[in-house]
This record gives structure tokens, sequence and C-alpha cells, in this order.
């Protein structure tokens, strides 16, 4: 196996599942046969966009680390796409992004539902200090039309970016390709 170049090639090889602790996982381990089916381990033109677009939707709808590598190895069979890719993009759905990413979903499913504005409430209550009765009256009233509207802009964003990283993906795998063959014809030329 090649080892990478570069500085943050090596880190990322260094820091990316391999199947040995996917085999390790005690939540894969009934899974076996199927999740470690060589087909989904092997890195082609139609299994890599499918693996980018996988471990975008589910790390972005479930937030859940553990859950999230899980879910794409257990995704990964009917959909025939390659898990370390799948694997790897679920931790664009880190810590730090978390935040911005509940942001977003509040903001994009209050748009899309206006369903009443429960969680502009929420925000109004952080910003005026509000008293114990203020939360209590909004969690028996407009809480779960903020979590249904949350729960409804994530799903909206994880596919959303879902399809867009399924056609970079694929973008740039032709790309790689074609460069790939581009370098060979030359080598073949001034060689022969």
């Amino acid at each position: 196996m090649k080892t990478p170049r570069n500085k943050l090639g090596a880190w990322m090889h260094k820091q990316a599942p391999t199947r040995d602790s996917f085999e390790r996982s005690r939540f894969l381990r009934p899974f076996a046969k199927r999740v470690f089916h060589p087909a989904l381990w092997r890195f082609t033109r139609r299994s890599v966009p499918r693996g980018v677009a996988l471990g975008l939707l589910v790390g972005i709808f479930l937030l859940i680390p553990g859950v999230q590598i899980a879910g794409v190895a257990l995704l990964a069979l009917p959909f025939r796409a390659n898990i370390p890719i799948g694997a790897a993009m679920t931790f664009l759905s880190m810590p730090a992004t978390t935040p911005f990413i509940l942001a977003g979903s509040v903001y994009v499913g209050n748009s899309v539902l206006q369903l009443g504005g429960g969680s502009s409430k929420f925000l109004e209550l952080i910003e005026t200090g509000a008293p114990l009765s203020a939360w209590t009256d909004w969690i028996f009233s407009e809480a779960p039309t903020a979590i249904i509207e949350g729960v409804a802009g994530l799903a909206i964003i994880s596919v959303v970016a879902a399809a867009i990283g399924y056609v970079l993906a694929a973008w740039f795998w032709r790309w790689w390709i074609s460069s790939k063959w581009r370098r060979r014809s030359k080598a073949n030329a001034a060689g022969g």
C-alpha cells in the first residue's frame, strides 16, 4: 500500500478507519459478513461518490459520533457504497461544526415549514434571560414545534449535502482518472 507524500495526506491516512478497526467494533460484529464484503472496500468510480453521499447524509443527520460510522457501514451494502470513504465523510460533523449545522437546521426548518416560530421564541427566551416559568411554558407549548422544524431542517441539509457531495466526488473521480490517462499517454509518447 502506498503512503501519502504530504503531511496532511499522511495524517489522514493514519486517522482513517481501517477494515481491522471495523472488525473489532462490537456494534458491527453481528453484521460482519455483510459489512466486510470485499466490494464495499474497493475504490471504484461508482462506490466512491456513493460513499461520499452516504457519509454526508448519515454524518450530518445523525450527529452521534459512534452511530454515524456504524450507520454508514450498515447502509453501505444496499447502496453499494465505499465504507472507508463514507466513514471518513462522517468526520465533517465534528464538535467544531455541529453548532453551525444545528443552527442552520433550525433556520432552514423554520424557513421551510413555518410552523409558528418555536425556534424564534427559544432565541427570545435566551436573550431576555427569561424566568423558569417562561421556559416551562415554552417547553410544553412551542418546543415540539421547534424540534420538528430542527429535524426537518437537518434532513434537508443532509440530503442537499449528500447530493452536492455525490456530484463533486463523481466529477473529481473523472478528472483524476482523465489526468492519469493523459500522463500515461504522454509517458508512452515520449518513451515510444
